[in-house]
């Protein structure tokens, strides 16, 4: 039985040097491979989470870049719209004026030339009138009553034509 102790303590020792041997060179290296790349994993869920959160944050003040250039092109459309209404509004108010000041002076000149045309018409009424009674009162000169009648004619269209000459 002697023999079988002594084996079993062989049996025994060599186990433990085995897995002293193993603990060594095997499992210290693979514990520490697998160590590494615990970490290395770790660090990169880190990195990757950070990245997200990165991410997440450019986003949000992109989308509030982006809100902002809206909305501050709704302003700029809006003060364009504004600009652009007052300018038809002076524009459509500069031809009114402007059709307005030309009707005027339309007006006055066809008042002038109006006048200036009755002014005309009554002189070379007046010159015809005479003309007509001159023609009357040189057939008919023998008849003295026919001359007071022209002298008469010739002072009451002489007076006629002052009185148009005073206007």
């Amino acid at each position: 039985m002697l023999q079988l102790n002594v084996n079993l303590l062989f049996t025994i020792i060599n186990l433990v040097v085995l897995y002293l041997l193993l603990k060594k060179f095997l499992i210290k290296p693979v514990t520490d491979v697998m160590e590494k790349r615990e970490k290395l994993i770790a660090d990169g869920l880190n990195e990757a989470s950070s990245a997200k959160e990165e991410a997440a944050r450019l986003k949000s003040e992109y989308e509030a870049a982006l809100t902002g250039a809206r909305e501050e092109s709704v302003k700029i459309v809006e003060k364009a719209q504004v600009q652009a209404k007052a300018e038809y509004e002076r524009i459509v108010k500069e031809a009114g004026d402007k059709a307005g000041s030309m009707l005027d002076s339309a007006k006055a000149n066809i008042q002038l030339e109006r006048e200036q045309t009755m002014k005309a018409l009554q002189s070379e009424i007046a010159g015809l009138a005479m003309t007509a009674a001159a023609k009357i009162v040189s057939e008919k000169t023998e008849n003295q009553g026919n001359q007071d009648i022209y002298n008469q004619f010739l002072e009451e269209v002489g007076d006629a034509h002052d009185d148009t000459d005073r206007h």
